[in-house]
C-alpha cells in the first residue's frame, strides 16, 4: 500500500468484484502472402481470370527465338562502365628506290632466290651492267640509285631458325653493354628505395617531393604537423632523461637469401673506399665443418653483396689491404688464408696458403694487414699480412709467386697462478697435452707498430716486440675465460681494452700488470669492443645478448645505452662506420644492421690526458 492512501475497510474487502477476461489484437510479426488461394475466397474470380490470361500469351510466344520457358529469380545489377585507353598508333609513309638488281642481291642473301645460271665475261673494256643502268649513270642518276641499294641490302635480313634465334637472345643477355644497363637501374632503384636512411647516413637534408595541394588541404596539413609537435614535446617534457641520451636507430640491414643460417664472425671497411664493407660469414655446427661466405657489400645497394667469394669451411677473419686496397685477406676455420682481388668477378682466389709448408693446423682467429719499418730509413715502410691461430702461431705472411709465412711468435702455456690453500696438499702437475696455448686476438699499437698485444685461450694477455731479443715485454693476468679481443685506444695509446668469456671487459694501462676497470653488466660472453674513433673515453661492446655503449666520462659503473638490437639471434660482431656516426653489429643468423648513434661526446683534452696518466687517474 502506498503511502498517502488510505486503507480498505472491511466492508470494501468484503465486496464481490467481476473481472472479464477479453482477447487483444493479433500482432503480425511476418507476414508472407500465400501462392495458393481457395477457390471458396472472395478473389478466387479474379486470380483464375488473371491466370488464364497469363497462359494464353505463352502459347502466343511458343516458337519464338526471344522466349524461353524457365523458372528464375534475376537481381538487376547495377551498371558497370568499362573504359580502355592505350596509346595512339602513329603511322609513317616511307619509301625508296629499288633497281633490279637490288631484287637480285636480297634474293642472293636470302637464299631464297632462283639458281643461278653461269653467264658469260663480257670482253674486256665492257660494261657488266644492264643498258638501263648505263643510260642512268649517263643520265647522272648513278648516286641515288647507289644509296637505295646500300639501304635496301642493310635493310634485307635473312630469316633465321629458332636455334639461331636462341643464340642471339643469349648474346644480348649476356652482353656487357645490358649488364652495364641493368647495373645503373639497379643504383637508381636502390637509391630510390634507401634516399632517406642514406642521407642521414650521410648526415646530407633528406629529399622531400612537392606536393601540390589545394589552400583547404594546406591548411589542415598545417595544423597536423602543429598537433604531432605539440605531442612530441609533451612526449619529451615527460621523458625527458630518455630524450638527452644517446639512442640508436636502425637505418637499415645488410642481409639476403645467401647469407641467411649463417653467422657473421668479422668486418672490416676498404682502406680507400669508405663505402664498401667486407663481412665474414660461418655456421654455428660442429667444428665449422659447412661451406663459408665472404661477401663485399656496397653502401650503393644494402640488399645484394657486390662480390660473393664461396670457402670451403667457415670463415672467420676479413681484412683490406692498405697499400693494395683491392686485396682482400681471408681466414678460414681450417688454418686456410686466402687472398682474393675484389676487382676481380671471379670466385677462385689470388693467391691460397694450402701449397705452404708452415700453415696453420687450428683455426685463424684474426688476421689484419700491418705496415711495418722495412729498415733504418723514415717512411720506408712494408705492409705484412699477420694472422693468429688456435695451433699456437702468430705468423706473417709474403706475397711473392705465392703464400708463403714464418713465425712471429709461439705462444707457450703458462702455469696456474693460483696460491696454495694453507694445509691443502700438494697436488700433482699433470702435463699438458700441448705445450702451445691456442692465440684468440692481437692488435698492433697505433704509434709503434713493433709491439703489440695477444690474447689468448688461457685468458692471458701479452704484450709483445717484433724486434729485439726480448719478445714477451709483459703479461696481464686478470680474465678466467679466453680472451677474444684486445684494443689499444687510438688517443691515449697507454691505454688497451679486453673481452672475455667471463662475461667481464677490462681497461688495462700498458705499464700495470693489474686492470685499472672491471666492466660486467650481464652474465653473457662479451664477443667483441671497439674504441669510438673521435673519442678516448666512449667505447662500444657486444655480448650475446645486447649491445652497450660506454662512456667513462659519464660513469664507469653503468653503460649510458644498452639495447637488444638483434631479436632473432644473438649479437656476435660490431664495427664503427669510418665516415658516419653509425654503428655496425652482427649477429648469428646472419644479418649486418647499421645503427644510427647520434651525438657521440667528443673528451675534452684535460679529460684524455687525465685518462693517460695511468693507474689511479679515473674517479
Amino acid at each position: 500500500q502506498e503511502e498517502g492512501e488510505a486503507a480498505l475497510t472491511e466492508a470494501e474487502l468484503e465486496q464481490r468484484v467481476e473481472i472479464l477476461l477479453c482477447e487483444t489484437d493479433t500482432l503480425r510479426m511476418l507476414d508472407l502472402p500465400p501462392a495458393l488461394l481457395s477457390s471458396e475466397a472472395p478473389q478466387a474470380r479474379s486470380v483464375l481470370e488473371r491466370n488464364k490470361i497469363y497462359e494464353e500469351i505463352c502459347k502466343a510466344k511458343i516458337g519464338s527465338e526471344y522466349f524461353e520457358e524457365k523458372i528464375v529469380q534475376t537481381i538487376s545489377g547495377a551498371a558497370k562502365t568499362k573504359e580502355v585507353q592505350c596509346e595512339a598508333l602513329g603511322v609513317a609513309e616511307k619509301g625508296t628506290v629499288v633497281t633490279p638488281w637490288d631484287l637480285d642481291s636480297s634474293l642472293d642473301a636470302s637464299g631464297t632466290g632462283p639458281a643461278e645460271t653461269e653467264e658469260p665475261e663480257p670482253p674486256a673494256g665492257e660494261s657488266s651492267k644492264p643498258p638501263a643502268a648505263e643510260e642512268q649513270g649517263q643520265a647522272g642518276a648513278v648516286p641515288s640509285a647507289t644509296a637505295s641499294s646500300v639501304t635496301l641490302a642493310g635493310s634485307a635480313a635473312p630469316a633465321r631458325s629458332p636455334e639461331e634465334q636462341e643464340c642471339l637472345s643469349g648474346a644480348i643477355l649476356t652482353s656487357a653493354k645490358l649488364q652495364q644497363d641493368l647495373v645503373v637501374m639497379e643504383r637508381i632503384l636502390m637509391e630510390n628505395i634507401f634516399q632517406p636512411k642514406l642521407a642521414v647516413y650521410r648526415q646530407i637534408p633528406v629529399l622531400v617531393e612537392p606536393v601540390v595541394a589545394s589552400d583547404t588541404k594546406v591548411e589542415e596539413d598545417e595544423e597536423d604537423e602543429d598537433e604531432e609537435k605539440q605531442e612530441e614535446a609533451a612526449e619529451a617534457a615527460e621523458s625527458p632523461a630518455e630524450a638527452a641520451g644517446p639512442r640508436l636507430e636502425q637505418l637499415w640491414s645488410y642481409q639476403c637469401d645467401l647469407t641467411r643460417g649463417h653467422s657473421v664472425s668479422s668486418m672490416a671497411w676498404n682502406k680507400v673506399n669508405p663505402d664498401l664493407l667486407a663481412v665474414g660469414y660461418r655456421e654455428f655446427v660442429s667444428r665449422d665443418q659447412k661451406k663459408g661466405l665472404a661477401c663485399c657489400w656496397s653502401l650503393k645497394n644494402p640488399m645484394w653483396p657486390e662480390r660473393i667469394f664461396r670457402c670451403e669451411r667457415g670463415v672467420t677473419a676479413v681484412d683490406f689491404s692498405v697499400a693494395s686496397p683491392s686485396l682482400l685477406a681471408v681466414g678460414t676455420a681450417d688454418g686456410r688464408v686466402a687472398v682474393y682481388d675484389v676487382r676481380s668477378r671471379e670466385d677462385a682466389e689470388l693467391l691460397d696458403s694450402s701449397a705452404s709448408l708452415n700453415k696453420h693446423k687450428g683455426p685463424v682467429w684474426q688476421l689484419r694487414w700491418v705496415e711495418q719499418d722495412r729498415g733504418a730509413t723514415a717512411g720506408d715502410k712494408e705492409e705484412r699480412l699477420m694472422c693468429i691461430s688456435g695451433d699456437g702461431r702468430m705468423t706473417q705472411w709474403f706475397i711473392q709467386q705465392r703464400l708463403d709465412c714464418s713465425d712471429v711468435m709461439q705462444i707457450k702455456r703458462t702455469e696456474s697462478g693460483k696460491k696454495k690453500l694453507p694445509g691443502e696438499r700438494e697436488r700433482k702437475s699433470e702435463g699438458p697435452i700441448s705445450q702451445q696455448a691456442a692465440g684468440m686476438c692481437f692488435d698492433f699499437h697505433p704509434e709503434d707498430t713493433d709491439i703489440f698485444l695477444v690474447g689468448t685461450e688461457e685468458g692471458h694477455i701479452y704484450c709483445c716486440s717484433c724486434s729485439g731479443k726480448e719478445q714477451i715485454l709483459g703479461t696481464y693476468r686478470g680474465h678466467e675465460g679466453p680472451v677474444y679481443k684486445v684494443a689499444w685506444n687510438p688517443t691515449s695509446t697507454d691505454m688497451f681494452l679486453s673481452c672475455s668469456a667471463d662475461w667481464s671487459i677490462l681497461l688495462w694501462h700498458r705499464h700495470s700488470h693489474t686492470p685499472l676497470l672491471t666492466f660486467t653488466s650481464v652474465t653473457a660472453f662479451v664477443h667483441d669492443i671497439k674504441w669510438a674513433p673521435k673519442s678516448a673515453l666512449v667505447f662500444a661492446a657486444v655480448n650475446e645478448k645486447r649491445v652497450e655503449i660506454w662512456d667513462l666520462s659519464v660513469s664507469i659503473f653503468d653503460p649510458v645505452l644498452s639495447c637488444a638490437a638483434s631479436p632473432e639471434g644473438n649479437l656476435s660482431s660490431l664495427l664503427f662506420a669510418s665516415n658516419a656516426e653509425c654503428l655496425l653489429l652482427g649477429d648469428s643468423c646472419g644479418q649486418v644492421g647499421v645503427w644510427q648513434l647520434p651525438s657521440l661526446p667528443v673528451p675534452s683534452t684535460e679529460q684524455v690526458q687525465l685518462c693517460s696518466r695511468g693507474p689511479g687517474s679515473f674517479p
